[in-house]
């Protein structure tokens, strides 16, 4: 029986590397070759030799469903599409990850035998594993949509000046895109950029919720929908929606300074008061037990 195990257990090792082995050194043949060389034509040599030895994810796709790509894309779009990580490579590293987390929970089980507890830990980490990439993109995520939900209200603010000083809104952006910092001057300037290639205003507004998903900013969009379809002035709206978003700013400041103390209450319990009993009631307890 044991035997029997262990043939087993190198067998699938033996797959998993086998597939892995394959995954590394697989060529793609017929179209993609041809589009990757119409696409190199026209660029000069370095452009070209960048994309020449640019490694080839496409494989990657293939390995998930429709479902887990598009939720996929969703997480790296909120994330801001980090230029260093394709979506082809996150999924190449999603396969990557799990075939390495495979390799090392068989060898984990050969070398402990019928371990429940290694079991139980290989049969977390596997999964976990995969998942990994979506956790890191969900995390990027949070943070950039803090980051824009902070510097939504002075973007407002140099918005409205620019306005009021005689510029269009689109101007206005376009000089706080250029002239900002962060994720959400990216976002503006990406907007400004579909406008410009023809898409309409309000698909590019539409767009832009959905890249971002922060409410506020949905909240600035909607505004900007209405009075553009009403004939509302762009520079009271500003002024608005400017004011709103630094109220709400401050009370979510005061609401953090008043989750401080709950929050510091566990750390205080587990590592404060147990030394403070322990500093104090020591010498007693030390004491009683002598008398």
């Amino acid at each position: 029986m044991p035997s029997m195990t262990l043939f087993f257990a190198l067998l699938c090792l033996a797959g998993a590397a086998a597939l892995a082995i394959w995954l590394a050194v697989s060529t793609r043949w017929g179209g993609d070759r041809q589009i990757r060389q119409n696409l190199r034509a026209g660029f000069a040599d370095s452009a070209a030799e960048k994309i020449r030895n640019a490694p080839d994810f496409g494989w990657a796709r293939r390995f998930m469903t429709s479902g887990g790509r598009e939720r996929l894309e969703g997480l790296y779009a909120k994330a801001g599409r980090p230029a260093d990580w394709p979506i082809a490579r996150i999924m190449a590293f999603k396969v990557y990850a799990l075939v390495g987390a495979v390799l090392l929970g068989l060898l984990l089980l050969l070398l402990s035998g019928t371990n429940n507890m290694v079991f139980l830990m290989v049969s977390i980490m596997v999964p976990l594993s995969y998942f990994i990439p979506d956790l890191l993109l969900y995390s990027r995520g949070i943070e950039r949509q803090k980051a824009i939900g902070l510097e939504l209200a002075d973007t407002l603010d140099q918005m409205m000046i620019a306005v009021e000083a005689g510029l269009g809104f689109e101007s206005a952006m376009a000089r706080a895109g250029h002239n900002g910092k962060g994720p959400l001057a990216e976002e503006l300037v990406r907007t400004l950029q579909e406008m410009r290639v023809g898409i309409p205003r309000r698909d590019a507004y539409l767009a832009l919720e959905q890249r971002t998903d922060v409410p506020d900013l949905r909240q600035f969009t909607r505004a900007v929908i209405q009075a553009d379809a009403y004939g509302i002035s762009i520079s009271t709206v500003l002024r608005t929606q400017a004011d709103e978003m630094r109220i709400k700013r401050r009370q979510r400041a005061e609401e953090a300074a008043q989750k401080i103390p709950t929050k510091i209450l566990i750390p205080l319990m587990i590592f404060v008061l147990p030394v403070l009993f322990l500093t104090v009631l020591g010498p007693t307890v030390l004491n009683f037990m002598s008398m």
